[in-house]
């Protein structure tokens, strides 16, 4: 099934991650919650540790052919960054930070979600980057699956009798 994108697409598959994150968060045993705020998609609790977690998601949804491409996690170049703005925040709230990264294709969709400070250590070692970036290549993706402290949901869709599109039919 081809992906054609509405106009409003955007930010439907930004709220489509996020919602997919608490499901799998909630499923997990934490309290969740999507925030409105400047850096921070959720915040999530663990009863059983304690431990509560402040959570930026990037979602992205790839067509045929460009199933590989990065997903760009921080713009460091504008100050404060998308970075600065995730740590305020987290302060403010009294959170971890995390990362999560939601990217579907016609096929299939990956979520990936790490501490902050794994990314940094494990998949962003250069902290002079103008952006850092989720790579999305078959080398990278086994990596991660091999990543124990990479939480990752892998799901396929099967379109069984879908057959709007743009077409007449």
């Amino acid at each position: 099934m081809e992906i054609e994108k509405g106009s409003r697409h955007s930010k439907i598959i930004g709220a489509f991650g996020e919602a997919f994150l608490c499901n799998w968060l909630s499923r997990s045993g934490f309290e969740v919650a999507i925030v409105d705020h400047t850096g921070l998609d959720l915040v999530a609790y663990n009863p059983t540790t304690g431990r509560r977690l402040g959570i930026t998601v990037k979602s992205r949804t790839r067509r045929a052919g460009k199933e590989t491409e990065s997903v760009n996690v921080f713009f460091n170049r504008k100050k404060p960054s998308d970075r600065d703005k995730l740590l305020a925040a987290c302060k403010a709230f009294g959170c971890d930070p995390w990362v999560a990264v939601y990217v579907e294709t016609a096929r299939s969709a990956d979520l990936y979600l790490m501490s902050l400070e794994h990314f940094d250590r494990a998949y962003c070692p250069n902290k002079s980057c103008v952006i850092d970036a989720w790579k999305m290549g078959e080398k990278q993706k086994r990596d991660y699956e091999m990543d124990k402290d990479v939480q990752h949901i892998c799901v396929e869709f099967r379109a069984c009798n879908w057959t709007f599109s743009n077409q007449e039919g």
